[in-house]
């Protein structure tokens, strides 16, 4: 282990400690006597992940990692939430006792985790996940969260997009309108078929 202050390539352990999956050491230069702590982990056989087009690549946890934390970006969520998340389908994926997963089978653990952690990121990673083309398939999305969360409460620590009695309010006044819109578009129909 090199030292990163002075590069001197000797030091010695000073602590050692078990941290979730790994051991976080305390080490000591030799040539210098600065101190800093190393963190090792397991590191399981390894798993190749099947991309959309066929292609095999190994697992890569710092890109999903990279990309759950895009989508959760200037969320209200508490600090390690994201890493913690990023353990959790780590270790399923191990669990599996696969050599092989398909990208898709990650996505959906993803989306799976993120529905029930919060609404915005779900949506910002279901965008990119789900590769949207038009804002009508984004829309029906949110609309199937929408109504998935009529039934269930909003996770822990998500702000409501909007207070009860002004998306009560905004889902009646939709309605309403769509109802004369229709009404408009038959008087329409009626007018020009006369």
């Amino acid at each position: 282990m090199n030292c990163p202050y002075c590069g001197y390539s000797d030091c010695k352990v000073t602590d050692s400690r078990e941290v979730n999956d790994g051991i976080r050491r305390r080490r000591q230069c030799l040539s210098c006597g600065s101190r800093f702590t190393t963190y090792e982990r397991l590191h399981p056989a390894s798993l190749f992940v099947i991309k959309k087009d066929e292609r095999r690549e190994e697992f890569n946890r710092n890109k999903l990692l990279t990309g759950i934390r895009k989508a959760c970006e200037k969320r209200p969520l508490p600090t390690g939430t994201v890493d913690k998340l990023v353990d959790d389908i780590e270790a399923e994926l191990y669990q599996l006792g696969k050599a092989e997963v398909l990208s898709v089978v990650i996505g959906d653990m993803v989306m799976e985790r993120l529905k029930r952690l919060d609404h915005i990121a779900y949506i910002r990673f279901a965008s990119v996940y789900r590769e949207f083309t038009d804002i009508t398939a984004l829309k029906q999305e949110v609309d199937t969260l929408l109504s998935a969360g009529a039934q269930t409460s909003p996770p822990a620590g998500q702000l409501p997009l909007l207070p009860t009695e002004e998306l009560a309010g905004a889902i009646n006044g939709r309605r309403a309108s769509q109802r004369k819109g229709r009404a408009k578009l038959k008087q329409g129909v009626r007018h020009e078929t006369s």
